[in-house]
This record gives structure tokens, sequence and C-alpha cells, in this order.
């Protein structure tokens, strides 16, 4: 059944809304190059493969500002305002590299993601990270380890985003809609890029619930159809899975899997035999935002392909944390949010449909006419900021700088300095359920005490001593999350293990 759209227009329907939308479509200047195809890296999976095909060409200092720059709301703005700041302090950490024999800005390196053996020799390099902790502007008074819920963006990231906030509220129909709403489309273009779609595959969204809550309410489904999921999916979307089964009256079946698992065949296995021939779609988490597990995407969409069904990925925690490609997974639908690993803006997020799937899939809001099979019907959702989606922009700038396979490299490096050490420590009552020295595990950790209640646990680490993590607890585990990010400092990890030595020493009474 395709999808329909609202008749009325909506209510932006003013003198300037055909102007909006040519700006839409107009096919922005190219602000950064593009990408070229990787040589072969050894390696294998999420971490390693992956980072063989996200490579993008490397470029000067000069043509880094001038990318950021064009990705400005303000077109008078100086390239000096860009060469200060956070942008400085990544440049400051290009001179560590430089230092170190490694120019990040040199068309003879492996791309700004990085190869996964120089990723790894600067996972603990202080004198490359120290300048990008300096980068944000943050509380250091207190230690923040649930990035997995949301994370700061860099400053610079924030002074694009209030610059272009004035800025609309100056003249909003003027300056928010005709001006900066049509550069949505270099953010569009960008993201692509980074997943490796197509730009007409690409939507903007909030946050992975809206995206995904987009496809759970868009997809046609009738009576007695069944979806597959596993109980440790995200709570919100399980939720909106319950809520579609109550009002359609489709079967939601929930498998579950051992935390760490002992093989991926194991996982894939769990969800084959749930499968039946009334199976339409499968939810599959890329990584799981309880223990950070990675699943092994790729061979779960084969399998539930191969019995023709369609599959869904919530990669809330995976986009930007580690570096992939949608080729890679192979699914028709993919939703994710900008504002955690990112480091993006608090409220953005992306939607990927497979083009041929758009017809099929209704918006959350009514589209306008004309746009059942346009990418950007998933994108009516009324008066907005634009200044949140643009400034995306800048944040993926920053995270191409850094490097995807550094960045990730550096992400395990912090969550195995923390986990080893209780592991080594902690009088054997430390197990920790992230698979580590693994391919199936990235930067989040999660770990439990043997006599020691999580929450409490993790009140204490909060209430007494500024520490925040994640308790959770699940019907078949429970424990606390860690998850730093690149401006986490060595002592701060370092603090949070104390602490949990501590506790499991002295008690936390």
């Amino acid at each position: 059944m395709v999808s329909g759209c609202a008749q009325p227009w909506s209510r932006r329907a003013t003198a300037t809304a055909g102007a909006m939308a040519e700006g839409r479509r107009k096919v922005m200047p190219d602000v950064i190059r593009p990408a070229v195809p990787p040589p072969p890296w050894p390696g294998q999976g999420p971490l390693a493969e992956a980072a063989s095909r996200t490579h993008v060409l490397p470029m000067d200092r000069r043509l880094f500002l001038s990318a950021i720059a064009g990705t400005s709301a303000l077109p008078a703005l100086s390239m000096p305002q860009f060469s200060s700041g956070a942008i400085r302090r990544l440049l400051d950490a290009a001179d560590v590299a430089r230092d170190r024999g490694v120019d990040l800005f040199a068309p003879d390196v492996p791309g700004w993601q990085g190869s996964p053996e120089e990723a790894a020799r600067f996972a603990g390099d202080e004198d490359f990270w120290e300048p990008v902790q300096r980068a944000f502007d943050l509380d250091r008074t207190w230690i923040n380890l649930n990035n997995g819920g949301c994370s700061p963006a860099p400053s610079h990231v924030m002074a694009q985003l209030e610059r272009d906030l004035r800025f609309s509220n100056e003249l909003p129909v003027i300056h928010m809609w005709q001006t900066l709403e049509p550069r949505i489309e270099i953010v569009r273009r960008e993201l692509a890029r980074e997943f490796g779609c197509d730009t007409e595959e690409m939507a903007i969204t909030r946050n992975a619930s809206e995206a995904l809550e987009t496809l759970i309410f868009g997809i046609d489904l009738k009576r007695g159809d069944e979806v597959v999921v596993s109980n440790q999916n995200y709570p919100r979307m399980l939720n909106a899975w319950k809520q579609r089964a109550q009002r359609d009256g489709i079967v939601l079946k929930e498998i579950s899997f051992p935390v760490p698992s002992a093989s991926p065949q194991e996982v894939v296995d769990r969800f084959a035999a749930a499968i039946t021939p009334r199976t339409k779609v499968m939810e599959i988490t890329h990584i799981t935002n309880l223990t950070g597990q990675i699943l092994p995407v790729k061979e779960l969409v084969a399998m539930a392909r191969a019995k023709g069904v369609k599959t869904f990925v919530d990669g809330a925690h995976a986009f930007a944390q580690f570096p992939f490609t949608r080729d890679e997974l192979g699914c028709d639908f993919y939703g994710t949010s900008l504002h955690k690993w990112m480091l993006a803006p608090i409220g953005t997020g992306f939607l990927y449909v497979r083009k041929d799937q758009i017809p099929s899939i209704w918006p959350l809001m009514a589209g306008n006419p004309g746009q059942e099979a346009d990418i950007r019907k998933y994108e009516e959702i009324g008066t907005h900021p634009a200044a949140n989606h643009n400034a995306v922009s800048v944040s993926i700038a920053f995270h191409r700088g850094l490097g995807a396979a550094r960045k990730a490299a550096r992400l395990v490096y912090l969550r195995d300095r923390w986990a080893k050490r209780l592991l080594a420590e902690g009088n054997g009552r430390v197990k920790v359920l992230t698979p580590l020295d693994s391919k199936w595990g990235g930067g989040i950790g999660f770990f439990n005490v043997d006599g020691l209640d999580p929450v409490k646990l993790g009140g204490w680490l909060v209430g007494q001593h500024r520490v925040v993590q994640t308790p959770i607890v699940h019907p078949e585990f429970s424990g606390i999350r860690v998850t730093p990010n690149v401006y986490t400092t060595l002592d701060e990890v370092d603090r949070f293990s104390e602490l949990v030595l501590t506790a499991i020493r002295k008690g936390i009474a």
C-alpha cells in the first residue's frame, strides 16, 4: 500500500514555501571533497573490517577550516572564528600526530578515519587526546560516564548552534525558513557519505526514537502478522511495538540471548528459531544499550532476508562509535541518534530507508502531496529550529578530524582501562559482561560486583562522589553501564575505578 499524504498544505504554506522547497532540493556546493575507495586493510569485524570502508580523502588545514566555514549559517563568518577554540584544539592534536610521524592532513595517509594499526598506536597517546579534551566546555566537578545517554557537543558545535538560533530569531520566516532550512541538504549529503547510502535515502530526525517509531508505526502490518525483537532492545522501541500490537493485533515475539554470548552464531540461531511463515519484520539492535555487546547484524539480516523478513536496525549507540557502512549491514532500515557518539547537538538523528521501500512506509506526520516516494516526507514535523540539524555538519567535520578508527580505538582503550583494572584488583568479585578483547565489544562497558546492589552502588557513586554512570536492572542480569567519551580524561577513569575498588573493599555504608 502506498503511503498517503495530507491534502491541505502545511502551516508553512506562505508565499515563501515554493522557494523553500526549491532550496531544499538544490544541489549545494561541495565543501568537503568526495570519498575515494580505500586500500584494503587486514582484520575483520565491526572495528577493523569496517574501518577500511569509511575512507575520506584527507585535506590540509585550510581546506578543513573552509569545510566547516562552508556549513556555517552566516555567510559573513570569517575564518579566524573557526581557527580558534575547539577547532584549534583539533589542530593541536594534529600537530601531536605529526610529531609522531603521522600527518592527518597529508594525502599519503589512509584517510582521516585512520588504519586499525595507526588508530591503535594513538589510542593511549595522551599528548594527542589532551587537546581534544579541551575542545569541550564541561563541568569538571562531575565525572560523566553516561555519554551513552547523551553526550556534550564540542564548544565550536555549540557556538554554531547558538549563532544560528540568534540569526533565526532576528527574522524567523526569512532567516530560518529560507536561509537556514535549505542547508539541511548539506547535512543530508554528508550523513549519507558517512553511512554509505544515497542522499535520497537519508532523512534527518530528532533522535533514534523518532526514526524507529516512524518505521514501527509506518510499515503496513495486518492482524496476526509477527514481529521478532529481543528483550534487550531499547525499552522505548519495545513499548512502541507493544502499542502497535494492542492497536492492530500484530504478534510481538521477544527472544533472549546470553550476555556475553558464546558466539555470534548463538545470537543468529536465537532469532532464527523465532521466525515463522507469518513473520514480517525483525528489529535488531546494532550494539545493545545495556551491555555494549555488538550483534552480528550482517548475518542476522542475511538470515532474515532469506526468509522474506524485513529488518530494522536500531543504531542509536553504533553510528560514530565505531566505523561501518550500510553495505556491511545490508538492512532495509536504520535509525540512530547523533547526540551520542557523533557529538552533535541534542535532538538530532537520522533515518535510513532503502529507496525502494520509501513509498510503502508511512510518515509519522502527514507529508505533502507528491512526497509519497520522497525521503523528505519523514521530516514533515511542523515548525522546528534549523539550527540543530545544521550544526550536525560541524560535528561531522570534527568526527572526521579525529578519525573514526582512532576514535573507536580510544573508546575501547578507556573501557579496558577501568574494566581490566576492576577484574585484576576486585578480589574476584567483579564480572564484566561486555566482550573484551573481541570485535563484538566497543566503548560501552557493563559490570557487576558480587554482593553489591548496582542501584545502591550507582547511587553512592553519583550521590557522594559526583560520578555519573548508569545502573541497570534487567530480568536476566544487572550491573552498571559505563560510557566515557573522547573528552574523558584518564584521571577521571582512574578515579571511577578507585571508588569502585573502595566500595568492594570497604562497602558503601
